[in-house]
């Protein structure tokens, strides 16, 4: 196949991507659901400030100050321990799944969709979020299960920090 025609083929896409991350936290599984809901515990893993605890129907404001950016959600769905639904400033949709596997295990999907743009920019923001919500998770984990506070959204890019 030469390069003009695989270029051709590699610029559609079939689908507006879909991103999904996972992870096995083991916590019990209204501790983990916790962690989402309740910005004194998300702070230590994810955002910096938040507007107020997730409910259903409420407009929150996160903020990660130390990139100078903010997103406005609202909490479109929550069944506790089992499900939150939110949607974006920027449209886009976010769904966290909690299973509880055993006594102490939960296992958390979260799923991103409805991006736009062309092509090329929504798989940008897949690869983004996908980044994103693995390093969420993997924050998350060891908070809850070492008690350890790893700093990783800070961390991904120092350079861009708006207080250096």
């Amino acid at each position: 196949m030469d390069d003009e025609r695989r270029i051709s083929k590699l610029a559609t896409l079939n689908q507006v991507p879909v991103v999904k991350a996972e992870m096995l936290i083991r916590r019990p599984v209204a501790e983990v659901f916790e962690a989402f809901i309740d910005p004194e515990i998300t702070t230590k893993f994810w955002f910096t400030k938040s507007s107020g605890r997730l409910e259903r129907g409420k407009r929150i404001r996160w903020d990660w100050e130390m990139y100078g950016v903010h997103d406005e959600i609202v909490v479109t769905e929550m069944v506790t321990n089992q499900r939150i639904r939110i949607e974006s400033s920027d449209n886009t949709r976010v769904e966290w799944i909690f299973t509880s596997r055993a006594d102490k295990e939960t296992y958390v999907t979260i799923t991103n969709s409805g991006f736009a743009g062309t092509g090329d920019e929504m798989v940008s923001q897949a690869i983004d979020s996908m980044g994103g919500y693995t390093m969420v998770l993997c924050a998350l984990k060891v908070l809850l299960e070492h008690n350890i506070t790893l700093n990783l959204v800070a961390d991904k890019a120092p350079d861009a920090h708006v207080n250096r």
